[in-house]
């Protein structure tokens, strides 16, 4: 037989959906995919309705923000529960900020033996060093690189002033990676945050008082406009507001490379009944906002203007999520398990086709991250990262599954009318239903596909 495996069902691709279509899969590579009756295979799988798409690329998580918590053993295990099938982490672990060839080196060895899907990295500056380690970074294998206008803490999550910013990204230009910006803009947000102490307010309310929309949007423009005066691929890495997607679309139409990600609670949670109900659980920055705005991120979503979505996931202990004081609480969720059957009911309950799935979770996030000659697509040749998706019902509850190292999650009980039923990581089966297979060291580091210059000119 020449597949190793054959999986028959309703196959999502970026441009179309193919009803009682196939994927043939040989040597860990998509091989052919086809429409009508499946090829013979050592493994074949006839799976009528389900829904059969590319393992998503997650573009945004946090598995070592607190210390001696998640780790990549559980993230990585949530993410092959979740369809999952490559995650990007973020450079900012607690005790450790990822800002030399050393410290990526160190982290690729220590998330190595226990990652169960394939991970790519993200690097960024200590600020009192500024872009000199850029370049190494780039050789080490970062995917891209990670900035915050905000300074959530000096040492760990800091923040980067305007002029170093603008260093940075003229160092990160040349190399055509991307840089990716956390978009709150320190002075409003601290002004704000005062206005709030002050008036004695310190329930659910607080953090949407604290950073109102004017904080995202001041510091868009700010990241944008450094963008187009480097020549540095710009990047929102969430945005919780419709306003924010127009502004990266104008600097698109004014020839600049701009883009923004939305994050899975943006399209599924809103203020006055989530954050109400859950507090701490549900604060993020930015924060959740109204039902309206919402409903108005999906309009994006269908417009295109949204470039990718991800979960910017973590997985902080309850303990930190839990004071009554709103402003006390980390800030972040867990959703790795649960952001692609969020994304597929959302998108059908609005009429919007799942062949924005496909774009958004894995075909995107893959060009972002310039892995796109590997990953995020059933096309033949590239990695066979598959996730399968069942007409089922079920309601969420992360600690049920067994998958997650925290027992809470805002998206507990929502009612998911498609569930994951299984995910292939390079044609392997890692996960079959909740039942995670990988073993931790079945990952692999991904890295970018080098810059290449032909005859002067840069491909």
């Amino acid at each position: 037989m020449d597949f190793d495996l054959v999986l028959q069902g309703t196959v999502v691709l970026p441009d179309r959906i193919l009803e009682e279509g196939y994927v043939a899969v040989r040597d860990g590579k998509i091989a052919e995919v086809g429409l009508g009756v499946p090829p013979a295979g050592r493994e074949r799988h006839l799976l009528g309705k389900a829904l059969m798409l590319p393992g998503a690329i997650d573009a945004q998580v946090h598995s070592l923000s607190q210390k001696d918590q998640e780790d990549f053993i559980w993230s990585t295990r949530s993410a092959a529960a979740g369809g999952v099938t490559v995650i990007v982490d973020m450079p900012y672990d607690e005790g450790n900020l990822v800002c030399s060839a050393a410290a990526v080196k160190r982290k690729i060895d220590h998330a190595g033996p226990q990652a169960r899907v394939d991970f790519a990295l993200y690097g960024t500056v200590d600020p009192e060093e500024g872009p000199a380690r850029i370049g190494e970074m780039v050789e080490a294998g970062v995917a891209a690189f990670k900035f915050s206008t905000f300074g959530t803490d000096p040492k760990r999550f800091p923040r980067i002033p305007p002029a170093l910013l603008d260093a940075c990204f003229a160092a990160i230009a040349p190399t055509g990676l991307t840089a990716g910006v956390h978009n709150e803009d320190d002075e409003a947000v601290r002004s704000y945050i005062e206005q709030v102490k002050a008036s004695g307010i310190t329930d659910w309310r607080a953090h949407g008082l604290s950073r109102p929309p004017i904080t995202e949007l001041l510091a868009m423009h700010t990241i944008f406009e450094t963008g187009a005066h480097t020549g540095c691929a710009a990047h929102v890495v969430h945005c919780s507001l419709g306003r924010g997607y127009d502004i990266a679309r104008a600097y698109r139409r004014d020839g600049f490379a701009a883009t923004v990600e939305c994050c899975i609670h943006y399209l599924t949670l809103d203020e006055e009944n989530d954050v109400k109900r859950l507090g701490g659980k549900a604060k993020i920055n930015p924060p959740v906002r109204p039902r309206a705005e919402v409903e108005r991120l999906w309009r994006k979503v269908a417009e295109g203007d949204v470039w990718l979505v991800s979960t910017d996931h973590v997985s902080w202990s309850e303990n930190r999520k839990t004071n009554p004081d709103m402003l006390a609480n980390a800030s972040g969720v867990p959703g790795l398990e649960v952001m692609v059957p969020l994304f597929v009911k959302g998108a059908i309950e609005r009429g919007i086709p799942l062949t924005w799935a496909a774009r958004l979770l894995a075909e995107n996030p893959a060009k972002h991250f310039r892995l796109d000659h590997i990953k995020g697509a059933l096309t033949p040749g590239k990695d066979a990262d598959i996730v399968v998706l069942e007409p089922r019902d079920s309601v969420y509850d992360a600690a049920a599954s067994g998958n997650n190292v925290v027992g809470w999650s805002p998206y507990n009980g929502i009612r998911l009318p498609w569930t994951v039923s299984a995910t292939y990581l390079r044609g392997e089966k890692i996960a079959e239903g909740a039942k995670v297979l990988a073993e931790p060291g079945t990952g692999r580091f991904v890295r970018p596909l080098p810059r290449q210059v032909i005859a002067g000119a840069e491909a």
